[in-house]
């Protein structure tokens, strides 16, 4: 790049682009120097400059440039009037997708100024990324900012004193080892890795969406060490591989941008029971539960975390699409079987609630959901049977009167049938749809 100096005003040579022109107004403190740029940037306006503008107010400290550069892009666009980046987002996700050839480079040093960490992700562009760029945010921290816990202490339940029966707790059981992970806790951190009934396993916790997925982190021998990237698509927060620095889904369990997109990677995902505590230590006495106990200082009271944000359905960070067939923040049980994984279905929690034995029938598979008083779901193959009846507790009874008892991965028949637990998450409406437009939905 060729720049000179004149009067403390930067002049660019033919060989700058857009991607030079956006990141000098990082470089640059005099006031002339920077309407000199803003000048060239508005004399010079293409469409990809959108991107761009919109993502250099997002972290520049400098409300003059940002005043500046909004009536560029008002004057240069058809943007209406907006109050805020959700706005300005939500414009530009109803266009399509203009990026600079360089504007993964503008990605990396934009936001290598927050943590060089940050520049890998997007210089590691060279593959095909499946989701769009431009609907990459950053979401206000550094990469791990919202720290995971790893092999994090556990403790026993008479250990608990800490937990109230009424507190929410994300439930697993791998090969048997049943572990509670307290919402109070893992709100705090997003994520937990650890290796669970001899499974290496990460359960990552959106609370912007309201989702908690379980994955198996090892793919064709090959363990994916996971963290939060501090990146954001559709309100979900994007993870990071620590070997390759590639973006992944946490809702699809696959790598989005960077070294290992088309590689076929996709992390298995299994079942998390949303559910109280109470419920939780009654079916799994020899539970064991993440301990107070983290390593860092937070107050993990019970509603403390996000507790402002839970409390509305407004969104802090928007998404391309709106269904106001639910509110934002209802829960809905989130369902993709691996038999036909282009078949999505969401059900109401609410609804599930009211109809504690619901069937139905997704990408070729007979299913069974049960609802237990405290609200949590569990998902079953169910074949050709079908069901009348469940106790709210561990029996329930098919149409022919057969008694079968439940638990955490599979269903067995008082004359010794077995139908396996089917994988399943909780999810907020907004985010299992932003993720699915084209979901069905059964409320």
């Amino acid at each position: 790049m060729l720049v000179t100096l004149v009067s403390g005003a930067p002049s660019f040579g033919q060989e700058t682009n857009g991607v030079d022109l956006f990141l000098s107004l990082f470089r640059f403190q005099d006031e002339v120097a920077l309407n000199n740029v803003m000048d060239q940037i508005e004399e010079s306006w293409q469409d990809d400059y959108s991107i761009m503008t919109i993502e250099t107010i997002t972290i520049i400290q400098n409300s003059t440039v940002t005043q500046r550069l909004i009536k560029i892009l008002t004057e240069n666009t058809d943007l209406p009037t907006v109050s805020d980046l959700n706005d300005l987002y939500k414009w530009l996700w109803k266009k399509d997708q203009k990026l600079s050839p360089d504007y993964h480079r503008f990605k990396s040093e934009l936001y290598k100024k927050i943590d060089d960490r940050f520049a890998d992700y997007f210089l590691n562009h060279q593959e095909n990324p499946t989701i769009r760029l431009d609907e990459i945010r950053w979401g206000g921290v550094l990469q791990d900012g919202i720290p995971p816990l790893r092999n994090p202490t556990m403790i026993s339940v008479d250990e608990a004193t800490y937990l109230e029966d009424d507190n929410i707790i994300f439930g697993i059981e791998v090969n048997g080892d049943a572990r509670a992970y307290p919402k109070r806790i893992l709100a705090w951190h997003e994520m937990f890795v650890d290796e669970v009934g001899g499974e290496p396993l990460a359960g990552v916790y959106c609370t912007l969406c309201g989702t908690v997925i379980l994955f198996n982190t090892e793919h064709e021998g090959v363990n994916h060490e996971i963290g939060t990237s501090g990146f954001l698509y559709r309100s979900n927060k994007l993870m990071y591989d620590k070997a390759t620095q590639s973006l992944w889904n946490t809702i699809w369990g696959e790598p989005v941008v960077g070294p290992l997109v088309g590689k076929g990677i996709k992390l298995k995902y299994l079942s998390v029971v949303t559910t109280t505590w109470g419920e939780w230590k009654k079916r799994h006495p020899g539970t064991s539960v993440l301990s107070l106990d983290t390593g860092y200082s937070r107050d993990y009271s019970e509603g403390n975390a996000y507790r402002n944000y839970f409390s509305t359905d407004r969104l802090m960070f928007n998404t391309p699409f709106s269904d106001n067939r639910l509110r934002n923040k209802d829960e809905v049980l989130a369902l993709r079987f691996e038999e036909n994984p282009d078949e999505k279905l969401a059900i109401a929690a609410k609804f599930l609630k009211k109809n504690t034995v619901y069937e139905g029938k997704l990408a070729g598979v007979n299913f069974v959901v049960f609802t237990d008083p405290s609200g949590a779901n569990r998902v079953y193959r169910r074949g050709s049977l079908s069901f009348s009846d469940f106790d709210g507790n561990e029996t329930v009874t098919d149409e022919n009167g057969l008694s079968w008892t439940l638990s955490e991965s599979q269903l067995v028949s008082s004359d010794g049938e077995v139908l396996e637990r089917l994988p399943y998450h909780r999810s907020f409406w907004f985010g299992w749809h932003a993720a699915y437009p084209d979901t069905k939905l059964v409320k």
